[in-house]
């Protein structure tokens, strides 16, 4: 397709504008019952209150939530469909359980990560996200895929990690520590999805940056552009004015250019990695979660493969990453918090094998119930995954008695839920990993309607179990030999709402041996 002229590009802008005014008009004929204390503006909607707040969104929509009456409001942004967002857990269980099949993942979600992640699990709705949750949830819960898990994490804790940190000790290097898990995970996750090492964590060099030969570069082209396909597709959420993505796209400038070239390269390496798995198939004795597809019974088209393994990519990379992230600042104020986990670390440690330092098993994961509680609380405060939505298929009244109308698209807040005091009580903003602990000292469950970091109802997370075990197996793995220092203020970094809950700057800290 040839340049545009001039005078298309004109009219195809008033076009645009005026579809704009309509939509407008038609919305402001409608009666849509807003909260009292989040009313809209004329014509405007609530984007006058959004633009302040555009940059502490979590926040600004925590307070929006708290001083609603049932923690439930209406939103209207010019341009795009309604939409309601909610921390009430009546609200979370009624549509991803109790009504369920009015509330798929609908257009406008699926649009926006459609370029990247084709028709994967997360954004597959009917009969095609069905037979996507059979055959993932399958694999997911054999004892084999969870053995290779656990051996991925120890190898990549034990030849990378460990010898990054004692290296960067040595010296009082200042690193990135959110860089550090993200490489961490993503040198995991490519193990466990296409059976292939990136080395995105190298422990040579003093940042954990792999510097690769000529005959690595595709891994680091497709590791590189991967992040950056993640990143500017989570970007298309938060336009000011929705879908202006769209005409950027149109005549393929800024960031959806680079976009575009990113999600070629990711593409293009998983397509020559999928046909070589499909030629290996005969004698091929891999554990990973491509060539355990490619093996099964079903005969599945290479774009199917490539969708279902790129979200499971980008699921566990982006995730725990953030997860642990967050754990570590929180950790670096409560030492009293961190001396429980150490002592729990040593009792599991003594209690197994002694005094021995090296990987941790399964069953040796599974006692350490403290750990997981403050873990858990850790993402109450601080979910990977902040923000999640549906879309109504039909009209329906939810549960605290908010109408949603057909099409219009419903959010719930987990970043807000875990600070509700209707959810969580008087101390819901406190960190207190006490709140998850059973008089016994076991690992006590929440409803997952109410602690949604895994999602909960048909659509819950199948990698939960996969989360914790790497999780765990960092922190026991590091705390038991190091000191993590924060560099800098303490003050809570600035928050990112990318697909997941990131730090702006990233978390600096000073790695010093521990010593008993």
């Amino acid at each position: 397709m040839g340049p545009l002229s001039p005078a298309s590009i004109i009219l195809l802008l008033s076009l645009l504008f005026l579809s704009f005014l309509l939509c407008i008009w038609k919305r402001t004929k409608d009666p849509i019952v807003y909260s009292p204390t989040f009313k809209p503006y004329p014509l405007a909607g609530h984007l006058p209150r959004y633009l302040p707040n555009r940059n502490r969104v979590a926040d600004w929509l925590t307070e929006v939530l708290a001083a609603a009456p049932t923690n439930t409001v209406v939103l209207r942004i010019p341009g795009d469909v309604p939409g309601v967002l909610t921390a009430n857990p009546a609200n979370v269980e009624y549509i991803l359980r109790t009504n369920f099949d009015n509330y798929p993942k609908g257009g406008r979600f699926s649009d926006i990560v459609h370029d990247f992640l084709g028709i994967g699990i997360f954004n597959a709705d009917g009969e095609t996200w069905r037979v996507q949750r059979k055959t993932a949830s399958f694999e997911f819960n054999t004892r084999s895929l969870r053995s290779f898990v656990v051996q991925c994490v120890n190898q990549e804790i034990q030849t990378r990690l460990i010898l990054l940190l004692e290296r960067v000790s040595t010296n009082g290097q200042v690193i990135d520590l959110q860089d550090v898990f993200e490489r961490f995970a993503f040198d995991n996750v490519c193990k466990v999805s296409f059976g292939l090492d990136p080395n995105y964590l190298n422990p040579e060099s003093t940042d954990g940056l792999a510097q690769h030969n000529n005959g690595e570069n595709s891994r680091t082209s497709f590791s590189e552009a991967f992040r950056n396909a993640a990143n500017l597709s989570a970007g298309r959420f938060w336009y000011a004015i929705p879908r202006f993505w769209k005409i950027k796209k149109f005549f393929n400038v800024g960031s959806e250019r680079r976009l575009s070239e990113s999600i070629a390269t990711v593409h293009n390496f998983a397509d020559q990695v999928i046909r070589s798995r499909k030629k290996e198939k005969q004698t091929s004795q891999n554990h990973d979660l491509l060539s355990r597809f490619v093996a099964s019974s079903g005969n599945y088209s290479d774009k199917f493969l490539r969708d279902i393994v790129i979200s499971f990519l980008l699921a566990g990379r982006e995730t725990t990453s953030s997860a642990l992230s967050w754990f570590f600042w929180i950790l670096s104020s409560r030492p009293d918090v961190e001396a429980k986990i150490l002592d729990e670390i040593h009792a599991v440690r003594a209690k197994n094998r002694g005094t021995e330092k090296c990987g941790y098993d399964f069953e040796e994961l599974k006692e350490m119930h403290y750990l997981h509680a403050a873990l858990t609380e850790s993402m109450r405060l601080y979910p990977p995954v902040p923000v999640n939505s549906a879309q109504a298929l039909k009209d329906d009244v939810l549960p605290d008695g908010t109408q949603i109308k057909n099409n219009w698209f419903i959010s719930y807040n987990a970043y807000a839920m875990g600070r509700m005091e209707a959810n969580w009580g008087k101390d819901c903003r406190e960190y207190r990993p006490e709140r998850w602990i059973h008089a016994d000292g076991t690992f006590q469950q929440e409803s997952p309607y109410k602690f949604t970091a895994f999602h909960a109802g048909p659509r819950m997370c199948l990698g939960k179990e996969m989360a914790y075990i790497q999780m765990k197996s960092i922190v026991a793995s590091i705390l038991d030999r190091f000191v993590m220092e924060i560099d800098g203020k303490r003050r809570c970094p600035e928050k990112v709402m990318s697909l997941t809950l990131r730090m702006k700057d990233g978390l600096p800290v000073r790695v010093k041996g521990r010593s008993y």
